[in-house]
């Protein structure tokens, strides 16, 4: 029986995965994951498509349940209660209660299409916390200016770029006041030119403290602001550690192979 992290009135971690396990019938996606991440660190993780990287990120965020080992956001086991060393599934409101402390970004940006950006971002704090409509527009007006922009409130998803999109779901997401900031490839969809602006708002979330797991393939960014990166593959961890120092010697082959085509 694994001991909660923050037993024995302990500092915890963030984020701690204990030999987090995954399967979709007989396909095993993760097969052992342990991770950490500290308050206000940023995490990246990297690897080739189907190593298990968006499946861990549903998984903290109880989109997916785990189908063995435990996950810990903030001290608190996800989506379940452990009595007598058992674990009971939360009910349904206890899940989504325990998901509004976690933002989500997604590849594709998934905006109301017929609701405006400001529209978008106040939706949550509204129908889910019970924000007042006056707060919750105040709140949505100062994200879409950190997100840089306020002056396209009034705007509809169509009459936006992807890159603009993307910059309002983020806004969306930090509504919720959340405290973690899960990201999933969230410039992937995006025209190259496009890319910086997202990675630019991501940059100033990471400066200002805010804990965030993402899955990337820009190591430029992962170089620049992660304090960690893990590359997965085959639904393992093959390699993590500080940034500069795995791309700049990597100890195992999977890895080296990887870089090799993406740096």
């Amino acid at each position: 029986m694994s001991t909660p992290p923050d037993a024995a009135g302990s500092a915890h971690p963030m984020v701690r995965a204990e030999m987090v396990c995954k399967d979709f019938g007989a396909l095993k996606v993760l097969k052992g994951i342990n991770l950490e991440v500290q308050k206000g660190e940023v995490l990246v993780l990297v690897g080739p498509s189907g190593s298990g990287k968006s499946t861990f990120l549903r998984c903290i965020n109880h989109l997916e349940t785990v189908s063995a080992g435990r996950l810990y956001v903030d001290g608190e086991l996800v989506g379940y209660h452990e009595r007598g060393g058992r674990l009971y599934e939360m009910k349904p409101r206890e899940v989504a209660k325990q998901r509004r402390d976690v933002g989500m970004v997604f590849q594709h940006f998934n905006l109301f299409p017929h609701r405006t950006a400001l529209g978008n971002v106040i939706e949550a704090p509204i129908q889910v916390k019970g924000t007042s409509k006056d707060r919750a527009v105040q709140r949505g007006r100062e994200l879409l200016e950190q997100v840089g922009l306020a002056d396209k409130a009034n705007a509809y998803p169509l009459q936006l770029s992807g890159g603009q999109q993307q910059r309002v779901a983020i806004a969306r997401a930090l509504a919720m006041e959340p405290k973690l900031m899960l990201f999933d490839e969230p410039t992937s969809a995006l025209d190259p030119e496009l890319v910086g602006e997202v990675l630019g708002v991501m940059k100033s979330l990471a400066a200002e403290g805010m804990t965030m797991i993402v899955v990337t393939h820009e190591m430029g960014f992962a170089r620049e602001v992660a304090d960690e990166l893990v590359f997965m593959d085959d639904g393992v961890v093959v390699e993590q550690g500080r940034p500069r120092e795995v791309m700049a010697d990597p100890q195992h082959e999977r890895t080296k192979a990887f870089l090799s085509k993406v740096m």
